[in-house]
């Protein structure tokens, strides 16, 4: 998965949004407490299991008792559900965000920001479980999805002051995981917004340890999720996943955990010229976590015989 950002006008109005929870909570400080912007909105939080059909039923029956009928067709629920294959989502009518009780305890947190944005955003809720042809679209379902996204970053992150706190520190892996500890987020989302945030070319990647392949390696999508920041996508789009795997390979070592090395390697911009990044990989005994950041263009030596 790629990152995508958003068109100025729609991150502006976003960010708006959030700069508002932010300061009817008082402007705290980091790491941000979910039962206080639920409790701030006025959102309640269930859980369901998305592995098991009576559960996800019994959710649908509840939302459509009290004597009125909630969703105007309450199986779309379990249709939406399946569908997407959501882990979490937003129920307008009743204030009410369910997250799958099968999703692990530290990614609850992502994709309960995540609903939040979409209970924020005014212009979510039209399209919120709809039925109609638009809003049923993939790509209505991508554009809304991305803003939920980019909402739940920007609130999880303290704007601005997660860019600030991040170029205090020293370019690298290191900063990830300080900046981790101080947001109270996952790695993976730590290092996503860290990217994000660069103005300078930057690339993060995130995939199985490169050494020990699973049986399922798919190597036409190496990473799980591979991001890059602004500028990189503008002159390094041409940048190849498999390509790059490879090189991420070749200067890691086959170690069970922790960092798994780092080295220089050169990518190719879109215009043909190569430069120098420096990566680092570490391996939190679940996922390995590559940071590729730009250092130079590549120096071309040329021999002069005499």
């Amino acid at each position: 998965m790629k990152n995508i950002f958003l068109r100025d006008r729609t991150a502006q109005d976003v960010n708006e949004l959030v700069a508002k929870v932010l300061r009817d909570l008082g402007n705290p400080e980091p790491p941000l407490h979910m039962d206080h912007v639920r409790e701030l909105l006025r959102l309640d939080r269930q859980y369901y299991s998305s592995t098991e059909d009576g559960a996800l039923r019994e959710v649908a029956h509840r939302l459509t008792i009290a004597g009125k009928q909630v969703l105007a067709r309450p199986a779309l629920l379990l249709d939406v559900i399946k569908k997407w294959d959501l882990r979490a989502l937003f129920i307008p009518d009743r204030k009410r965000i369910l997250i799958d009780s099968e999703l692990p305890e530290a990614k609850q947190r992502w994709s309960e920001a995540h609903e939040v944005g979409h209970s924020i955003i005014p212009w979510h809720i039209d399209t919120m479980l709809g039925d109609n042809k638009q809003t049923l679209t993939p790509a209505c379902h991508e554009q809304i999805e991305n803003e939920a996204n980019f909402a739940a970053g920007q609130m999880l992150f303290f704007q601005q002051a997660f860019v600030q706190n991040a170029r205090d520190l020293t370019v690298g892996i290191n900063a990830v995981t300080t900046l981790k500890k101080r947001y109270g987020n996952t790695i993976t989302t730590t290092l996503w917004r860290y990217v994000e945030q660069s103005e300078q070319p930057m690339i993060g990647a995130i995939c199985c340890h490169p050494h020990r392949l699973p049986a399922e390696f798919d190597w036409g999508n190496p990473f799980r999720y591979f991001v890059g920041s602004r500028s990189f996508q503008q002159r390094f789009s041409n940048t190849r996943e498999v390509d790059l795997f490879r090189q991420v390979q070749t200067y890691c070592a086959n170690r069970k955990g922790g960092p798994l090395g780092a080295t220089d390697l050169q990518l190719q911009d879109d215009s043909g010229l190569r430069h120098l990044f420096h990566f680092e990989t570490f391996f939190n005994q679940y996922e390995a976590l590559t940071l590729g950041v730009y250092k130079s263009a590549h120096s071309v030596v040329v021999a002069v015989s005499s």
